[in-house]
């Protein structure tokens, strides 16, 4: 079963950051993504941009709005696909990401969501 991996983060947090603290975070998080990647499991790894569109049905219409968040105050940093056998096989392999290591001054956390295989109700 594939899993869609969220990467939830603090814009605002991430722009403190001075370029050398900055750099550092980005050379740790090279070595988690390269912990990942050995998993054999992760089929895609992306960082993203901060700014967001959301589209939601509203009043027999559809809404367009920009913002950070659906229903959260985190924004969607980075996003990895990755392929398990089960939900815990799949928490086990997102918490190899950066996220889960080196964010918690950042605001950052990771979300887990199964990918739906073919349609449903």
């Amino acid at each position: 079963m594939k899993y869609l991996c969220l990467a939830y983060g603090s814009e605002e947090r991430m722009k403190s950051l001075t370029k050398p603290e900055f750099e550092a975070l980005v050379a740790k998080c090279r070595v988690h993504d390269e912990e990942l990647r050995r998993t054999g499991k992760v089929l895609m790894t992306e960082s993203l941009e901060w700014g967001t569109t959301t589209i939601r049905p509203q009043g027999g219409r559809t809404v367009v709005t920009d913002g950070p968040f659906v229903e959260t105050k985190e924004q969607a940093g980075g996003m990895f696909i990755v392929e398990a056998r089960d939900l815990n096989e799949a928490i086990r392999i997102a918490s190899l990401h950066p996220a889960a290591h080196l964010g918690e001054q950042l605001g950052w956390a990771i979300e887990v969501r199964p990918i739906a295989d073919g349609c449903h109700p």
